[in-house]
C-alpha cells in the first residue's frame, strides 16, 4: 500500500472570529478544532502529518507539540507560510519537506468532524495514480468551489467568486479535501499562477494540470455536510458545536442510554456508560468518565474525570471535578443536590453525600454519611460514619495540609471543626458545637465548648 503523508493547512487569520486566538485553536467539544483533525489523521496512521502554520503560527505549533506529547505521539512537522497568498501557495511551503513516493492527503485545520472513513474512501479512490476530491452537494453552496463534469470525469474546480452565473447554480462543491500522488502535486503546484481575481495561487487550479497531463481526476462524496462545514465565524462554531454534540448523543442512546434531551446534553471527552443509564437535562461531561450500570445522573450536573459505580444516583445541581486525581462514587451512592466532589474524592458504597457538601481528597467508607453543609478534607472515615451540618476538618494552618482520621460508627454533631491532624477513635461522639484538636477515645463523648452562660435582663445597645 502507498504511504499517506497528511497535509493540515492551518495558516488562516480568521478575521470574522474577531478574536486573538488563532481560528483552529478554537474549540468544538472541549478540543481546539485542529486537535480533533490531527486526531482522525492518527486513525489513518498516516507516516507523516505536516501542519502549515501563518496567523498565531506559534501558538498553534506550541500547542500541538503539547498535545502530541500528551497523547504519546510524535509531533508533527511545521512549515510556515508568510504571507498568505492561498491555498496552493499554502501548500507550496510543503514542497521541500514532502515525500515523493506516497499520497498526499490535503486536510483542512478548520474542519473538525471530517470521519476516519470519509478520508479513507478519498485516499482509496487516488490508489496513487488519480488526483481524488472530496465532494458534496449543498443546497446553498455559495462561497464554495464548484465541481464542473464532463460524465463522471472531473474537469475542473471553479471558485465561487471567479464562478460564471451558470457555473454557481451547481450544487456539488470541493470541501477543501484532496488525495494526490505527491509526486504529481510537486510538478503542478510549480506550475501556478495568481492571475485571478484575487491575486492569489489556489490549489484548485490543480485540476486543469491532472485533465491537461491525462491523469484522472475522480470525486468522492462526503455522507453528510456536517463532515465538511468549515468555521468562519463564532455562530459557525456554536453550529458545529451542537451538531458534534448531536452526533455523541446520538452514539449514546443507541447504545442504550437514555438521554432526557439529546439537545440539552454536552461531553467534551469521553464518557463509557453501563446498562440502564438515565441522564437528565442540561448535564456536562468533561475528560473521562464512567458510568456504571443503572447510574442516574439529574438535571444540571457538570461532571468530569470521575468513576461513579452501579446503581449510584447523582441529584440536580452536583458538581464533580477529579482533574488529574480523579473522583470515585461507590455502588449506590447518593450525592447531592448541590454537591461538590473535589480532587481525590474517594467514596464507597452506599455513602451519601447532600445538598452543600464539599468533600476534596478524602475517602468514605461504605455507608458514611455528610447530608448537609459540610467540608470534608483531607481526611479518611469509617464505615457507617454520621458527619454532622456545618462541621469541616480544618486541614491547612496556613503552610502545609494536614489529616483527620474519623474512624468507624463515629458520630459527629454539628457545627464542629476537627483540627488536623486529629483522629476520632471509633464508635465516639463528638458534641454539636465542639472544636477537637487532640484526638479522642473510641467509645468517647468528646465537647470542647464554651459554658453555656445567661445573663438575665440583659439590655442591647441602643443606637445613639
Amino acid at each position: 500500500m502507498t504511504a499517506v503523508d497528511v497535509v493540515v493547512m492551518a495558516a488562516g487569520k480568521g478575521t470574522r472570529m474577531k478574536s486573538r486566538t488563532p481560528k483552529v485553536l478554537h474549540k468544538v467539544g472541549g478540543r481546539p478544532m485542529i486537535q480533533h483533525v490531527m486526531d482522525t489523521a492518527a486513525v489513518l496512521q498516516a507516516r507523516r502529518v505536516i501542519v502549515i502554520t501563518g496567523h498565531g503560527a506559534e501558538g498553534v505549533e506550541q500547542y500541538l507539540k503539547g498535545a502530541a506529547e500528551g497523547a504519546g505521539r510524535a509531533a508533527p512537522d511545521f512549515v510556515r507560510q508568510e504571507p498568505q497568498l492561498g491555498t496552493g501557495h499554502a501548500v507550496q511551503q510543503v514542497v521541500p519537506v514532502l515525500p515523493d513516493d506516497g499520497i498526499a492527503l490535503i486536510l483542512n485545520g478548520d474542519v473538525p468532524l471530517i470521519r476516519p472513513q470519509t478520508l479513507q474512501a478519498l485516499v482509496d479512490k487516488c490508489g496513487g495514480t488519480r488526483l481524488a476530491l472530496l465532494t458534496v452537494d449543498m443546497a446553498d453552496p455559495t462561497g464554495y468551489g464548484r465541481i464542473v463534469r464532463s460524465g463522471e470525469a472531473v474537469q475542473a474546480i471553479v471558485e465561487h467568486k471567479d464562478a460564471s452565473h451558470a457555473q454557481r447554480a451547481i450544487k456539488e462543491v470541493y470541501t477543501g479535501f484532496m488525495a494526490v500522488p505527491a509526486r504529481k502535486l510537486k510538478d503542478w503546484l510549480a506550475r501556478l499562477k495568481n492571475d485571478n481575481a484575487q491575486g492569489e495561487y489556489y490549489l484548485t487550479d490543480i485540476v486543469g494540470f491532472a485533465a491537461a497531463d491525462g491523469t484522472e481526476v475522480v470525486a468522492a462524496k462526503a455522507g453528510e455536510q456536517v463532515e465538511v462545514d468549515g468555521v468562519n465565524s463564532p455562530l459557525q462554531l456554536a453550529d458545529l458545536e451542537r451538531a458534534f454534540q448531536r452526533r455523541q448523543a446520538v452514539a449514546l442512546m443507541e447504545a442504550g442510554v437514555r438521554l432526557a434531551d439529546p439537545a440539552r446534553f454536552d461531553l467534551r471527552g469521553t464518557l463509557e456508560c453501563g446498562q440502564d443509564v438515565e441522564i437528565d437535562v442540561n448535564c456536562l461531561f468533561e475528560g473521562q468518565v464512567a458510568l456504571g450500570d443503572g447510574v442516574r445522573i439529574g438535571a444540571n450536573c457538570v461532571i468530569a474525570n470521575a468513576r461513579i459505580a452501579a446503581g449510584a444516583v447523582i441529584h440536580p445541581f452536583t458538581h464533580i471535578d477529579g482533574e488529574k486525581a480523579g473522583v470515585e462514587v461507590g455502588e449506590g451512592a447518593l450525592i447531592g443536590p448541590f454537591a461538590r466532589l473535589r480532587p481525590g474524592a474517594k467514596l464507597g458504597q452506599e455513602v451519601h453525600i447532600g445538598n452543600f457538601v464539599e468533600v476534596k481528597n478524602s475517602t468514605l467508607a461504605k455507608g458514611a454519611k455528610a447530608n448537609h453543609l459540610a467540608y470534608l478534607g483531607d481526611a479518611t472515615v469509617g464505615e457507617r460514619v454520621n458527619y454532622g451540618a456545618g462541621s469541616i476538618t480544618a486541614n491547612y494552618d496556613g503552610a502545609n495540609k494536614h489529616r483527620t482520621v474519623i474512624e468507624a460508627d463515629v458520630h459527629v454533631g454539628s457545627n464542629c471543626v476537627l483540627v488536623a491532624p486529629v483522629t476520632v477513635a471509633a464508635g465516639g461522639t463528638v458534641g454539636a458545637g465542639s472544636v477537637i484538636n487532640k484526638s479522642t477515645e473510641a467509645g468517647a463523648l468528646s465537647v470542647a465548648r464554651a459554658r453555656q452562660a445567661s445573663i438575665p435582663n440583659w439590655a442591647r445597645p441602643k443606637k445613639k
